[in-house]
């Protein structure tokens, strides 16, 4: 995977970011960290957590959900 430098700050990041604002919504934990495996074996190092994208809407339930499930899914590794 090719990496790119993240604005200016030295840091290389996958060209490719792995979207996951719906985790814990829409997907499950488990979906999530089949997701992050697959990505992590493909060279992808960046992942999107915004939860602010117009399509998902946010709740006090979910808030939060999506960072819980790829730190269980990190700490896999």
């Amino acid at each position: 995977m090719r990496k790119v430098e993240l604005g200016r700050t030295g840091l290389m990041v996958s060209e490719l970011c792995l979207g996951s604002m719906t985790w814990g919504t829409q997907n499950t934990e488990a979906e999530g960290h089949a997701q992050i495996d697959l990505a992590l074996d493909r060279g992808v190092n960046f992942i999107d957590t915004a939860e602010v994208y117009p399509v998902n809407p946010i709740s006090a339930e979910t808030v939060g959900r999506t960072a819980e499930i790829i730190g269980s899914g990190l700490a896999r590794c």
